[in-house]
């Protein structure tokens, strides 16, 4: 641990935990499901506060239409009539020094039943913010605005600039990092705020979405030795999936640590059938397939495919009947901090600096906007509050004591990264 300058002092002090406490509960009070009118409203909130604390700020409506034909476009899986893109930028002129990217748009929360109360009004308990949001990705932007917050209420100004890019729709793809390189945002570096619990991500492994459709051959119920149930045939492939599944996790990224499946395989939807006592002629499944780290998307693409037909070929129906696979939805490529780069260790230093416990380096099983800033030539990883284990659950929750680090870590790695004048 490095002992502080006079300075990193007194913006570390000047962290307000109420302050961002009380931010990260009205974000979560806005149920910003994506594809809903709330992405929005969520976004021109993060806008005010942005100018609130002094930033010029960048507000604009995404091209929907653009977008959805764009070739390097990342794909949706959920109907928007407008999104927008908001930046905020605070210190001197030029290139930002210091990205800190975080996305406001969340999933669904499911059954209500499963909750302890209502997912969208904030509940602060045993020492944690909960609620739908709560560390994935809310309390990660919180603490990217509390850290401004601090500078502002320090007197400090930066010498280069720190951006803030708030965008939506990572989670069906990244429309929003898209969308914000694609107007000219981008640094030196970036940090992506996403649930790490304690640790800093160095990469992420990609997911794809696809659909399979299976055709079978319908017979009255009675007499279902006529037909051929799609449902038994996707039994069949779902099968050869799993055993594909068990061979890409061979030889994985060791970042990944014990995580069990880094490049898996599920299945999220089955429909089937359209009555009860006919033999089902039709199956639709749709997934999500693990891109490994390093590997092209279109290779990754051509491996299920392959697979998909020797399946299908090793089957006496689905041989004159394959299985037809096409790719839908969002597409996230892997991505990774160049090896040797210092931001991994100026990041873990002003973690540590910042009070925190040293972090491990590892790596993600889920995509996310990492692979997006990567792509476009800056140098980007994951640290923030939360455990992405509880992130798309009913017990989704983050620990005020890791956002208020985040919030500390952040303002030194911008006094460290932008200079101070």
């Amino acid at each position: 641990m490095a002992e502080l300058t006079a300075v990193e002092a007194r913006v570390l002090s000047a962290v307000d935990e109420r302050w961002a406490v009380e931010r990260l509960c009205a974000l979560i009070a806005v149920p910003s499901v994506g594809g809903t009118p709330a992405e929005s409203e969520v976004q021109q909130l993060l806008g005010d506060w942005l100018e609130e604390l002094g930033c010029t700020v960048d507000r604009w409506p995404i091209e929907l239409a653009e977008a959805s034909a764009a070739p390097d476009a990342p794909g949706q899986e959920v109907l928007r009539t407008e999104a927008w893109g908001v930046v905020g930028t605070v210190g001197g002129a030029g290139r930002p020094a210091l990205v800190l990217s975080g996305h406001t748009d969340v999933v669904p929360p499911g059954d209500p039943a499963r909750w302890a109360g209502d997912p969208f009004v904030p509940r602060i308990a045993d020492g944690a913010v909960h609620g739908r949001g709560a560390c994935d990705m809310k309390a990660g932007v919180v603490a990217s605005l509390a850290a401004v917050h601090a500078l502002r209420a320090a007197g400090v100004r930066l010498v280069r600039p720190l951006a803030l890019h708030g965008v939506i729709g990572e989670e069906d793809g990244g429309l929003g990092a898209w969308a914000t390189l694609r107007r000219g945002h981008t640094g030196d570096r970036c940090v992506i705020p996403e649930p790490t619990a304690q640790a800093v991500v160095t990469a992420n492994a990609g997911a794809l979405t696809f659909r399979l459709e299976i055709t079978g051959h319908a017979a009255h119920a009675a007499m279902r030795d006529r037909g051929v149930s799609a449902v038994e045939l996707f039994a069949h492939v779902h099968a050869g999936l799993i055993a594909y599944e068990a061979e890409r996790q061979r030889d994985a990224d060791p970042r990944f640590g014990d995580a069990r499946f880094p490049y898996g395989i599920s299945i999220g939807r089955v429909q089937a059938g359209d009555w009860a006592s006919s033999v089902p002629d039709r199956l639709v499944a749709e997934g999500r397939y693990g891109v490994r780290v390093g590997e092209p998307v279109g290779t990754a693409k051509a491996a299920l495919e392959r697979r998909l037909a020797e399946i299908s070929a090793g089957h006496p129906w689905l041989a004159e009947h394959p299985v037809r696979l096409t790719w839908t939805g969002g597409a996230f490529a892997s991505g990774q901090l160049p090896a040797g780069h210092r931001l991994l260790d100026d990041v873990r230093a002003a973690v540590t600096d910042a009070g925190g416990p040293h972090p491990g380096e590892g790596a993600v099983a889920a995509g996310s906007d990492l692979r997006q800033y990567a792509a476009a030539g800056i140098p980007t990883l994951h640290y923030g509050p939360g455990d992405l284990h509880l992130a798309h659950g009913p017990l989704e929750q983050v620990p005020i004591t890791e956002l208020v680090t985040a919030a500390r870590a952040f303002a030194l790695l911008a006094l460290r990264t932008c200079g101070v004048r």
